[in-house]
């Protein structure tokens, strides 16, 4: 059987389901537990999993299976969230980095587990504040970094060392990482004690976000650097996080999301292999984002698939033999384009649902969305409500307490496997787009024809005209639209931001030695122009203070810039 085909449904004999409980407990009676009440409220013990009794059969178990081992439909780990429980890594950015270290640090002391960077526009562009494509834009998506001295600044009395750091960007990540090692540096760090994760997927801006610098074989060439240099030196960060978020909140359906990241993740490992890499070496540095809608069920189907299909094919396909280079962990993020202006209330309600799909999808990690993201960014009072979200889900729930729990339901398992046909349908359509029948050449494909956009404005344009109609309800928007509520207090990023932003940057460009900036951007393009790793001569760059728009425009200059073709 190849690996794209979903596997054949049978019975499992009573033996082969005792057999694979048996190793189950052992794994788990071998882990480590958290020292935590394992029982309901009433005071009832629960057991850490659920599955098929002593002599029974059930069909297809094979593909549902125990938590913790191959195909990990329900989970990584036997032990579940009783071994360890999600992170809660909340999204922030705004302003510039003294602010957002100062919204860092609430949100450590308020139980935040780990560190996920948002970065303004221009950041995102490759562009620095005082650019003239800059103006009106800075600090108001996220926090605005234009050299090493802002990520110093960002990361103040914060250890790098001790805590996991996400960080959002992927057209400029290649040197905004390098900029994240020089403030680790700074603080007396060794970089291969550094744990995150950086999200680098370049694939999905040419598909969803729109956010590339250059063509796509130079940004591959990048990201195929980065890789080598984190296997060799930071073998605990993860590189790539391949990104279906902004691929769902394009507008996608559940299933496009699924197949369209999984796609761009094979792209990446075949990138990999291209390199030379080992899989079982590279692959555990590969992550993955998604978005949690509003569809409580199918959104826990999908993630479960998103598991089962990944281990398959790292398997079958690209002869992963190790469980971790089959792992697929993945961190989730509340669904943004769910929420609505109107009666914003309603968000805590939609963004708490949303959470607890992830969660009971054996989610790695978690940002719950604040109220009033859809009006600006959050408040204070808004990203504190937010995280109680998770932290209640966590702590008064008990939905942590026993692996997979809707595992064996026959409507989830039925979605588990609808989704997972669906996605399975798709890879063989990006497969046959290319030119030699590997996912990368179907991928480059679709996205010079504009393929995929074409998919997701399809979807997004039937689920729009749904709501109009009145056949998809929205609490507020379409249905029960009496309110009694006030205005928010939202949160507004003054212009004193960019103007102190570009005065500081200005101050920094007159005292720094520009003839070492110079040498080291000249440095870097005589790298790109050979087969050499470029990750040793932008660190050079940024060790500098070569600014993020000097590094981009001086590879821009080399490789050129991209722009998608039409689509009607």
């Amino acid at each position: 059987m190849e690996a794209h085909e979903t596997s054949p449904i049978r019975s499992t004999a009573a033996e082969d389901v005792g057999a694979g409980r048996d190793r189950w407990q052992r794994r788990y009676d071998a882990a480590r537990k958290r020292d935590a009440d394992f029982t309901t409220l009433s005071g009832s013990t629960v057991e850490p999993v659920y599955g098929p009794g002593p002599g029974e059969t059930r069909p297809g178990f094979e593909r549902i299976g125990w938590p913790g081992e191959f195909p990990f439909t329900r989970g990584l780990y036997a032990t579940g969230y009783r071994g360890r429980s999600w992170t809660i890594r909340q999204f922030a950015g705004f302003g510039n980095a003294k602010q957002t270290n100062e919204r860092y640090q609430m949100i450590l002391r308020s139980g935040g587990g780990g560190l996920s960077v948002a970065f303004d526009m221009p950041t995102l562009m490759g562009r620095d504040s005082d650019d003239t494509q800059s103006l009106g834009e800075v600090g108001h998506c996220g926090v605005a970094i234009d050299s090493a001295l802002d990520m110093d600044v960002l990361f103040s009395d914060i250890p790098l060392a001790d805590v996991t750091t996400s960080m959002t960007i992927s057209g400029p990540a290649v040197p905004v990482f390098c900029m994240y090692l020089v403030a680790a540096e700074r603080q007396g760090i060794d970089i291969a004690s550094l744990n995150g994760t950086l999200q680098t997927d370049i694939f999905k801006e040419y598909i969803a976000q729109k956010e590339w610098l250059f063509p796509p074989e130079p940004h591959l060439r990048l990201i195929g650097d980065l890789m080598e240099y984190c296997v060799e030196h930071i073998p605990d960060y993860k590189p790539l996080s391949v990104s279906g978020y902004h691929i769902r909140e394009a507008g996608s359906t559940a299933a496009q999301e699924l197949a369209f990241t999984l796609a761009d993740g094979f792209g990446y490992v075949e990138l990999g292999m291209s390199r030379g890499l080992d899989v079982d070496q590279f692959a555990p540095g590969l992550s993955f984002f998604f978005d949690a809608h509003i569809d409580f069920f199918e959104e826990i189907a999908k993630f479960r698939a998103a598991r089962r299909i990944w281990a398959r094919w790292m398997r079958d396909v690209y002869g992963a033999r190790t469980e971790r280079a089959q792992w697929l962990r993945f961190h989730t993020q509340t669904a943004g384009v769910s929420l609505t202006a109107q009666q914003p209330d309603n968000n805590i309600v939609r963004t708490a649902v949303e959470a607890l799909s992830a969660v009971l999808g054996g989610t790695n990690s978690l940002h719950t969305n604040a109220l009033d993201e859809v009006l600006a960014l959050p408040s204070q009072r808004a990203a504190e409500i937010a995280l109680r979200t998770q932290l209640v889900i966590m702590e008064e729930t008990g939905v942590g307490n026993v692996a997979d729990p809707l595992g064996g339901s026959w409507y989830v398992e039925a979605l588990t496997d609808e989704i997972e046909a669906e996605a399975e349908a798709i890879f063989t359509r990006i497969r046959d787009m290319g030119t030699d029948g590997s996912i990368t050449s179907g991928l480059l494909r679709g996205i010079e024809d504009g393929w995929f956009m074409s998919e997701i404005a399809e979807a997004a344009f039937t689920y729009q005209r749904a709501v109009e109609k009145g056949d998809k309800k929205i609490v507020g928007v379409n249905v029960h639209t009496n309110t009694v509520e006030e205005p928010l207090e939202i949160l507004r990023v003054s212009h004193e931001v960019e103007r102190e932003q570009n005065r500081i940057l200005g101050e920094r460009r007159a005292g720094r030695d520009q003839a070492a900036v110079d040498a080291a951007l000249a440095r870097m393009v005589e790298v790109a122009r050979t087969e050499d790793n470029m990750v040793p001569a932008m660190l050079d760059a940024a060790r500098a203070e070569a600014t993020l728009g000097e590094i981009c425009d001086a590879l821009r200059a080399e490789w050129g810039s991209y722009r998608e073709p039409p689509r009607f």
